[in-house]
């Protein structure tokens, strides 16, 4: 099963953990290899993305986004082979507001035809940041 979006029930539970400070947002996304536009245009997966990319930074800068981390995936050494990610990152928002606003703003929902065309498969995970320790425990 491949996942592209959120439901309604988890964006309310999502939603509703508003707690302060920032969030970060572990992205993990598998392109098509040609995008899927619902009015037939032809790009690539990765064009696609790059352009809802383009779109959406000014409005995810605007909000105080930043992103944190990026690294690109060279081998699955415990899960599932099949599952490979062409983009890895994470995402900080100031707070969870900042990513309501976003994924309200009509220029971002209007940006998401790229990301949607775009990905085959993704995860997007929500965390708490925490300091670095000095082990795996910590």
């Amino acid at each position: 099963m491949n996942h592209t979006a959120f439901d309604k029930q988890r964006f309310e539970a999502f939603a509703s953990l508003d707690r302060p400070g920032p969030i970060h947002m572990l992205n993990l996304v598998r392109l098509r290899e040609n995008a899927a536009y619902e009015d037939g245009r032809i790009a690539t997966g990765a064009n696609a993305y790059a352009a809802y990319g383009r779109e959406t930074a000014p409005i995810f800068q605007r909000l105080g986004g930043r992103i944190v981390w990026r690294g690109q995936m060279e081998m699955m050494l415990i899960g599932p082979e099949e599952k490979q990610w062409d983009l890895c990152f994470i995402a900080e928002y100031p707070d969870v507001q900042a990513f309501l606003a976003m994924i309200r703003d009509p220029e971002y929902r209007k940006a998401m035809v790229h990301r949607q065309a775009a990905v085959e498969d993704s995860r997007l995970i929500r965390m708490e940041p925490q300091d670095v320790g000095a082990n795996f425990g910590d």
